[in-house]
């Protein structure tokens, strides 16, 4: 190896040595010539020289630029960046949750370090490791920590800076960095490259396009392609991790073949018991009231990435020193998600009766939720003006749901009914906060009836999928009828709780106008009062 590294300085330095040869040549050689001429002679040929020196520089800049830029990546400089292993020092332990995305890339961990023995038995470690995922669940930060635990050196970088205006420019971009990646492997055993944003120089090749505009898309994934298939003279151990947060389905076929990308690992949102870890690394970064419930926290921010969490915990931080405070507290944590996921809050200047008409509207939809929903709990009640909406009741499932089954389903039809239910109750007659509601509840009976065979007639499969040329009018009309039957039933029964529970509904659509928002504590101590106690979330569930 002690010569590979002599090998890979004098390539990397090889142009820093001739410019020191040339100019060290250049200065020696005329003084010596010049030396044994005559005073005038030389006093002209020095002025000359002078006088010409600038233009020539110039043009030499010139030309050469232009020829460096055209020859080595175009006019945008390709930002690829060698990470030493002493640099990165992000351990399995630094990442926290991903649990089963952990499990599987440290199997990764254990071939590269177990390389040789594998080489023994004629086996060859992993060519590439393909994660997929939501953006900002632990991607990137997972690659780093293989290359650190393997000990090997990591290389970045991202798929938009192999995309170039001139065609071949990526190709030759990609080659550099194999190359690059080959002699790092030569010297430390192996080496790891990262490429960020996969999909685009990944997805799907255009092999019939009129305009050539994929040409270069196509080359630089087809000299992906020739590097990862290792046709080269040396057996050098290059691991490529690609990260994407698109649909597998879009990358091209050839690139996930065994082969190429031979692990794929799911980095998925983290679970109740890893946000729950989450919640507790990132306000262990800050200063926060140790009683704060970080258990009933995770609940709350059910389906959030980690970098979702970190930023709730920096919002809560800019809350506490906007109101004075020395540390976080629970409620701070809340408004930030709330500040989050609703939006900021506006006042608007509206009438009583349209005020009085929301407060009615979001009751309704804060009873029935809290009621009949199976799986979800109330989080927040506001009649205050939140991106776009004049009213919020802000609910949550209290744990995730990977297989909803039809009681879900009908609990969100009656959820998103319930405003309309309550404005019909009280005045006759309905207003257009209704709109958004009927959209989702439409689209929720429609996808029970028509794709997942959760209706009444019998009918089995996914029509949706069926080609509208292929389906017939009969079958689409009693579809229709079908999906319509489901809204006008689930309107019935939330109509029949609401007025079962109307002395409720009033009271919430006062607390409403009196203080404008409620917090889950407040909704719970209300229906606490009426003999209903909080169903799913409360500090002494165990998580």
């Amino acid at each position: 190896m002690f010569w590979f590294k002599i090998k890979m300085f004098f390539e990397r330095h090889w142009l820093t040595l001739a410019i020191v040869a040339l100019v060290v040549v250049s200065v020696l050689l005329p003084v010596w010539y010049m030396a044994g001429m005559e005073e005038n002679t030389r006093k002209y040929i020095i002025a000359s020289n002078m006088a010409m020196m600038p233009w020539a520089t110039l043009n030499t800049i010139i030309f050469v630029g232009f020829l460096y830029l055209m020859q080595f990546g175009g006019f945008a400089r390709f930002k690829k960046s060698k990470i030493d292993v002493g640099a990165v020092s992000i351990k399995f332990t630094d990442v926290v949750g991903l649990t089963e995305a952990k499990r599987e890339a440290w199997e990764v961990v254990q071939l590269i370090k177990d390389r040789r023995r594998v080489k023994a038995i004629g086996g060859k470690i992993l060519k590439g490791v393909l994660l997929v995922g939501p953006p900002g669940c632990g991607k990137t930060l997972l690659a780093k920590a293989v290359a650190t635990e393997s000990g090997v050196p990591f290389i970045s970088a991202s798929g938009s800076e192999f995309v170039e205006i001139f065609v071949g420019v990526g190709a030759s971009r990609v080659r550099k960095l194999f190359k690059q990646a080959r002699e790092y492997a030569q010297a430390h055993g192996a080496c790891i490259i990262f490429i960020d944003e996969l999909e685009v120089i990944g997805r799907r090749r255009i092999l019939y396009d009129a305009f050539g505009g994929g040409s270069e898309t196509n080359s630089t994934q087809n000299q992906l392609l020739v590097e990862m298939d290792g046709l080269n003279e040396t057996e050098a151990n290059v691991i490529v991790f690609g990260a994407t947060n698109a649909l597998e389905q879009i990358l091209d076929d050839a690139l996930l073949r065994p082969g190429r990308f031979d692990r794929k690992i799911f980095v998925d949102r983290p679970n109740l018991v890893e946000r729950e870890k989450l919640f507790e690394y990132y306000l262990g970064k800050v200063k926060y009231d140790p009683s704060v419930d970080l258990a009933r926290l995770a609940r709350k921010a059910v389906g959030s990435s980690p970098a979702e969490i970190e930023n709730v915990v920096k919002e809560a931080a800019l809350i506490a020193v906007r109101n004075s405070r020395g540390q976080l507290n629970f409620k701070d944590i809340s408004a930030a998600i709330e500040r989050i996921e609703l939006g900021m809050v506006h006042r608007l200047n509206m009438t009583e009766k349209e005020r009085e008409r929301i407060a009615f509207h979001e009751a309704g939809h804060l009873v029935t939720i809290y009621l009949a929903h199976p799986t979800d709990d109330v989080f927040k009640a506001s009649i205050l003006h939140r991106g776009g909406a004049l009213g919020v009741v802000h609910h949550m499932p209290t744990e995730e749901v990977h297989s909803p089954d039809r009681e879900t389903f009908i609990g969100r039809l009656r959820a998103s009914l319930g405003g309309f239910a309550a404005e019909k109750i009280k005045y006759g007659v309905t207003s257009s906060g209704v709109g958004c509601d009927f959209a989702a509840a439409a689209m929720t009976a429609h996808w029970m009836v028509w794709s997942a065979g959760m209706g009444k007639s019998g009918f089995i499969g996914n029509y949706s999928a069926v080609p509208k040329a292929e389906r017939s009018a009969e079958i689409i009309n009693r579809l229709e009828l079908e999906s319509q039957e489901l809204l006008r039933e689930q309107l019935v029964a939330v109509e029949k709780l609401l007025k079962d529970n109307w002395h409720i509904v009033e009271r919430f659509a006062k607390e409403l106008l009196d203080r404008e928002e409620l917090d889950y504590d407040e909704i719970a101590a209300i229906f606490s009062e009426y003999g209903k106690p909080p169903r799913l979330l409360n500090k002494g569930d165990s998580v």
